[in-house]
């Protein structure tokens, strides 16, 4: 299969939490807490960090430099471009994109996901969990093949899907071959938002990894159990709009 690289693609700029990705939440930044759960993944070969070349993206680089984590910069809006760059940097023939809003992940569906699409033999271009929503939001993960994103990066022409990184991918099935990974029943919650996008995920995201402090390499089915021990924690955000819903069909 090859070099399987994890890409997290963040930026200092967002729009609806500005400087999200370097939050200190647990006397860490949360793009810490991520980068900790992604190294616990066995079927990892590597992590990129991709960012931008805007000057606001400094301290994200000196974060990684920091960590001894790989940092590729590229373009602001064109995170497809940015992620091939990325990913061609490290030498990687298999991609793992993991959200920079998803600092709970849990590196155990990261490296599940990482067999499923191993042992598919080269079938398949794409294996996530986002063509329809079923597991927790916050708990995304997409396996791909790096010349299919690739060869999405030189079809595609249309800014506002290349600013969505694998979107094109997705779009097209008559063009990859692609497979969504349905969440089991004990892990099938989308009511459960684990992602950071707003301050009323930040606040809950807080909670969470506060309680979680010393123990980090807690799974998704203790976190789903957290959650319902304090209805009141989750439902703090459940009404927060979410603008990946237009991309795809509830499960």
């Amino acid at each position: 299969m090859g070099k399987v690289v994890a890409i997290v693609a963040v930026r200092m700029g967002s729009s609806r939490l500005p400087g999200k990705v370097l939050r200190i939440v647990a006397g860490k930044p949360l793009l810490g807490h991520l980068l900790d759960r992604l190294a616990l993944a066995r079927r990892l070969d590597g992590i990129v960090v991709a960012t931008s070349i805007r000057a606001e993206n400094d301290a994200i680089a000196r974060y990684c430099a920091g960590r001894g984590v790989a940092c590729f910069r590229g373009d602001e809006d064109d995170v497809l471009g940015r992620m091939v760059g990325a990913l061609e940097s490290q030498g990687a023939t298999v991609g793992v994109e993991v959200f920079g809003d998803c600092p709970l992940i849990d590196p155990a569906i990261v490296d599940h996901f990482v067999d499923e699409f191993a042992q598919a033999g080269g079938t398949l271009d794409f294996v996530g969990n986002d063509l329809t929503t079923t597991w927790p939001p916050g708990m995304e993960v997409e396996v791909f093949a790096v010349t299919a994103l690739a060869d999405a990066a030189r079809r595609c022409r249309d800014p506002a899907i290349r600013e969505h990184g694998t979107l094109h991918i997705r779009q097209n099935p008559a063009l990859y071959h692609l497979r969504n990974i349905e969440a089991p029943a004990e892990f099938s919650r989308p009511d459960i938002e684990l992602e950071v996008d707003t301050a009323e995920d930040l606040a809950v995201i807080e909670q969470v990894l506060i309680h979680f402090a010393n123990w980090p390499a807690v799974g998704l089915a203790d976190l789903i159990a957290f959650m319902e021990r304090h209805p009141d924690v989750a439902a703090a955000n459940r009404n927060v709009p979410r603008r990946w819903k237009e991309f795809r069909s509830d499960g």
